[in-house]
């Protein structure tokens, strides 16, 4: 299923995204992701990334065809930070600071 991004509400303290998925037989179905927009500066989430977080989660989690309305709380939140710093120290051992070679001068 392709997921599209069709807006969002703001609801007391919540941001509500909502999303037009697309089956293989172009069949359309709507659904909506709810997030604590109080929780996000905990995480190290930006406003700006959530909805690909959101849409990410549709990916993985709408197996359940009933299902319509999810919500990404603490528990995912958790686990995108503990990603994010898996992959910042990953990539801090792959680029090691070298100390600049000692240049002897000749007199």
């Amino acid at each position: 299923m392709q997921f599209i991004l069709t807006g969002f509400t703001q609801e007391s303290g919540y941001r509500v995204y909502g999303f037009e998925g697309t089956r293989q037989d172009k069949t359309k179905t709507a659904h909506t992701v709810r997030t604590d927009l109080a929780l996000i500066g905990r995480y190290g989430i930006r406003v700006q990334d959530l909805p690909l977080l959101c849409r990410a989660m549709l990916d993985v989690t709408t197996e359940d065809e009933a299902q319509r309305a999810w919500t990404f709380g603490e528990v995912e939140m958790s686990l995108h930070e503990q990603e994010s710093a898996a992959a910042r120290l990953a990539a801090k051992k792959r680029f090691v600071r070298r100390p600049p070679q000692a240049v002897h001068r000749e007199q």
